[in-house]
């Protein structure tokens, strides 16, 4: 069974909770423990409670399409914190128009995030990769 801390909010003036909350449930019936910040969480805040929970991985959920302004600098931060190693995923509707998925992969995974789930991303996709991620780290 996994184990581990992994912290869950939705950036910046983001309010979409729901899917957050559905993959909340899921890390922890997996076996995680979850330090779910909810709503409206500034960048600092994952950073802070990841410090201060030793959490494995930080999970970071945005709907309302500007993740992209929100997660700028978001590596940076976790580095600074000295957390270098610490995975970093992003999902949801992370940018707004029209731009292929491959793109918006692309920026984000340049902004030093590990995983980019698109939309409609299956909280059992986020279970395998964390499963595959974590395995080199300890929990």
């Amino acid at each position: 069974m996994p184990s581990g801390t992994i912290v869950t909010g939705v950036i910046g003036s983001d309010t979409h909770i729901v899917g957050n909350r559905i993959l909340t449930m899921a890390l922890e019936k997996a076996g995680y423990k979850v330090v779910s910040l909810g709503a409206l969480t500034p960048a600092a805040d994952f950073v802070k409670a990841a410090v201060e929970t030793r959490a494995q991985a930080i999970l970071v959920s945005s709907l309302y399409g500007q993740g992209e302004l929100d997660c700028r600098g978001f590596r940076d931060l976790c580095t600074e914190a000295g957390l270098e190693d610490i995975l970093l995923y992003v999902g949801g509707n992370l940018v707004v128009g029209k731009r292929s998925w491959e793109e918006t992969e692309q920026t984000y995974r340049a902004m030093g995030f590990d995983r980019v789930a698109a939309p409609g991303t299956r909280s059992e996709a986020v279970l395998e990769w964390l499963a595959q991620d974590l395995s080199g780290q300890e929990a």
